[in-house]
């Protein structure tokens, strides 16, 4: 471990060094010399812009010299033009719906050294006044008064040029400030995944306190682990991606502006979830401005991905927008494949502001992908077996197959200034194949089972939903009140096959010496170990109310009552099972904030999942599974608000974990429970101008409690007890090195158990990461270094001895992308 720490020594002292000295172009003839000087008196640099909505509504610029604008209005913009100014920011400053009633801040640089400052009301000019501070000139605005009716802004996306996120939509299902959340939540803008060249939604997590790799199924699955529980549910623009989180499809960056990760039970707002928590994906949507980024990224192992995305508005009066997003990617992989990874993606959108009240857009998606099955390297004795990482014991040809295909809609309507109606529907389907080899360790020397199989899936899944939206207030407590329903409908439908009598073919991992294999036509395998149909059918209302008390203390409580129809079909044994789960869950969270900048909250919540994965002796479905957490923290904002700390406490069980039943191992009983609790930090923010870092601990104690197979005392697999994590980036802010940064990152991930037995461990590692990058206009080059030290480490276990994900070796990926 010592060397790490000499590494990371030597790499943050990478951070510290200053502009150097030959920087300054220097000149040797004097009169040159003072018409530099002049000019330096006369331009005023703004090197920083921010906007405060402690009082009201403030946009500050930052400067050591006085500024004098002058103020004009065009229909329902306050423009303000500074002469002898200019804005020392790599691009322009941009923010939208930054408080009631205004729908657009911008600043931006004009010729003959100047700056225009835009302020757009929805509905009328606000106005503001200028006041001197001592971080430079401030504009106190004024909002609108006009309250005949409100604009729907569907086009601006959020801030997200830097790390801090202020607001998020998953923990409340309305767009709230973090520090009113009495949960914890994190939130990974679309920069932090651009600054670290991530292309799978795990590595992005990577960066969460508590959230760990799960089960990747062979490497076709992105499964998370969050507060020691597995979670296979992701959600996206707030709908459920059925029953697993398929690698290959829609999860990738450019179409992601943000990522938001809620920790604890959330099964008030979204039905039955694991209780660690629930990823949420907020994609990109049309923008009004027209924006065409062209990108391309390649890489080792043979990495390709080129990119496009479009964006705009199609008429005049944007009325109509769109957005146009295609990717395809190509990859040779670091084991020994033969079957290569090869995707493409397609996902237009389009938004239809039927008035100034009204918005409709659609999406939709298609996605192609096929990649390798490769359950990884197995373990012996209490280790993962030591051999080269890239050595296979699949078939080299094993391929995992997948097509996809969504479609949606969301209506918003604003009935007035203070009530909404939001309305969307979405249809998916994900149909999925593979052909490989499943193997046993049956020896201590190594000796491999080895069977053919393959797996034809079907999931399809229905969602529809309705809620309701309204500010109000009761005396002087204010309420946030929200109303819904939602309708789930999935089906899922699984085939397995294999070759007549079930085949074994040994090898020995060590001496690669064995039985001779070779691919079989896929109508060899005739034998059908699987096939099974089940129905899920859900309907839940939801009840939640935001109050404010006082401008120190927030109150949130809610309920969700759901109705499930359950139903499984066995077509080999002619079996069917019927059942429905009724479930209430409560969430009673409180916030006291002493000031502005600290918040402290306590929290309970529930959650359960049904169990549909059991039967019982005489066929039933098992009771659900009941989850509760108690969680207190303390949320800080620092330095104006570009600087957020979360430190949270949680304690956490589950109960009706199914078992096998001890009367006949091929039937389940609900008798299972386990507990985790633990202590997770996470900041994230600008440190300095141009100086942005994200970092998080983790501390996670699981273990099970009670079962009738397991021994009490066992933790689950791939959960670290410790776990942390920091990246870090620097942008030279002005000057020639102006738009040019550097990044680097260290990820710990403490030992873990590699299945629910503890039978072997999976070793602890540390993983640095580093970046390079430039961007002038609207150019941006960069190159990311991951694994830089090279080191040897397994990502991941499937839960089984014979199925462990090494980590990818030293790899370099170039990105080169322009904006028009």
């Amino acid at each position: 471990m010592r060397h790490y720490w000499q590494q990371l020594a030597l790499l943050t002292g990478l951070l510290l060094i200053s502009p150097p000295a030959w920087a300054q172009t220097v000149t040797n003839e004097a009169t040159a010399v003072e018409q530099q000087k002049q000019i330096a008196q006369t331009i005023t640099q703004i090197t920083g812009v921010r906007i405060d909505t402690t009082d009201g509504i403030a946009v500050i610029l930052e400067t050591t010299a006085a500024l004098s604008p002058t103020i004009s209005t065009v229909d329902n913009t306050l423009i303000a033009d500074i002469p002898n100014a200019v804005l020392a920011l790599p691009e322009e400053f941009q923010v939208a719906n930054p408080a009631e009633d205004i729908a657009l801040v911008r600043v931006t640089n004009l010729p003959n050294n100047q700056v225009r400052v835009t302020i757009t009301g929805i509905d009328a000019p606000p106005t503001a006044e200028q006041q001197v501070a001592a971080e430079g000139l401030v504009l106190a605005v004024t909002p609108p008064t006009d309250d005949e009716e409100i604009q729907i802004v569907v086009t601006g996306e959020l801030d997200l040029e830097g790390y801090s996120v202020p607001n998020a939509t998953t923990a409340t299902r309305t767009n709230t400030e973090l520090r009113d959340i009495p949960q914890s939540i994190q939130v990974l803008p679309q920069r932090v995944l651009e600054d670290q060249q991530v292309n799978r939604l795990s590595e992005a997590l990577r960066n969460v306190s508590g959230v760990s790799v799960g089960d990747s199924f062979g490497g076709s699955l992105d499964r998370v682990n969050l507060r020691g529980f597995q979670s296979d549910v992701l959600l996206e623009d707030g709908f459920r991606r059925g029953s697993f989180i398929l690698r290959g499809t829609s999860n990738d960056t450019e179409l992601i502006e943000r990522v938001e990760v809620l920790k604890g039970p959330a099964s008030v707002l979204y039905g039955n979830l694991e209780p660690g928590g629930v990823v949420s994906v907020v994609t990109r949507q049309p923008q009004t401005d027209p924006a065409y980024t062209i990108g391309t990224v390649v890489g080792s192992f043979g990495l390709v991905r080129p990119s496009i995305d479009l964006t705009g508005p199609l008429d005049p009066d944007q009325r109509l927008l769109y957005r146009f997003t295609a990717l395809y990617e190509a990859e040779d992989g670091f084991r020994d494949y033969e079957q290569d990874v090869n995707r493409f993606v397609l996902a237009p959108a389009l938004t239809w502001n039927l008035s100034d009240r009204t918005a409709l857009t659609f999406n939709f998606t298609y996605a192609d992908a096929e990649r390798p099955f490769d359950r990884g390297l197995p373990a012996i004795g209490n280790r993962v077996a030591d051999v080269p990482r890239d050595r296979l014991f699949q078939d080299p040809s094993a391929i995992t197959q997948t097509e996809e295909l969504s479609a949606s809609y969301r209506l918003t309507h604003n009935f007035n200034d203070n009530w909404q109606l939001r309305n969307s529907f979405r249809y998916l389907s994900v149909d999925t194949f593979d052909f490989r080899i499943d193997s046993w360790i049956i020896e201590d020397d190594g000796t491999l089972d080895r069977r053919w199989r393959s797996n034809d899936d079907y999931d399809e899944v229905y969602s529809f939903q309705t809620n309701v939206v309204g500010e109000f207030t009761t005396g002087n407590v204010e309420h946030t009140l929200l109303a819904g329903v939602d309708f789930n409908r999935s089906t899922t439908q699984g085939t397995q096959r294999r070759l007549p009598g079930d085949p074994s073919f040994f090898l020995n991992i060590f001496t690669q010496e064995g039985d001779p294999i070779s691919r079989p036509n896929l109508d060899d395998l005739t034998l059908v170990v699987r096939s099974d149909t089940s129905r899920e059918n859900n309907v839940g209302l939801y009840l939640q109310d935001q109050i404010t008390l006082s401008e120190s203390l927030k109150i949130l409580a809610g309920g969700r009552f759901d109705v499930y129809d359950l139903q499984s079909v066995d077509s080999l044994s002619n079996t069917e099972a019927e059942d429905t789960v009724q479930r209430f869950t409560p969430r009673l969270g409180v916030v006291y904030q002493p000031s502005r900048e600290v918040s402290l909250y306590g929290s309970y919540s529930q959650a359960f999942t049904p169990n549909i994965f059991g039967r019982t002796a005489d066929g039933s479905f098992l009771d659900p599974e009941l989850s509760e957490q108690f969680e207190i923290g303390v949320r800080g904002e620092f330095a104006d608000g570009r600087l957020i700390a979360n430190l949270a406490a949680y304690n956490l069980t589950k109960r009706n974990v199914a078992g096998p039943d001890p009367l006949d191992s091929d039937f389940a009983i609900a008798v299972g429970a386990i507990r985790s609790h633990g202590i997770e930090l996470d900041v994230t923010g600008e440190i300095l101008p141009g100086w942005n870092a994200i970092a998080s601990y983790a501390y996670t104690d699981a273990e099970i409690t009670e079962d009738n197979y397991y021994p009490a005392g066992n933790r689950p697999n791939n959960v670290p007890r410790n776990s942390a994590s920091v990246w870090t980036t620097y942008e030279f802010q002005n000057g020639n090195l102006q738009g040019l940064g550097f990044g680097v990152g260290l990820f710990f991930v403490g030992e873990r158990t590699g299945d629910f037995d503890n039978t072997y461990e999976l070793p602890s590692y540390v993983r640095t990461d580093a970046a390079l990058y430039y961007r002038r206009d609207n150019w941006r080059a960069a190159l990311n270094f991951q694994n830089l030290f090279d080191v040897n480490y397994i990502r991941n276990s499937e839960g089984y001895r014979e199925a462990n994900a090494p980590g990818a070796p030293f790899t370099v990926i170039g990105s080169l992308s322009i904006t028009f």
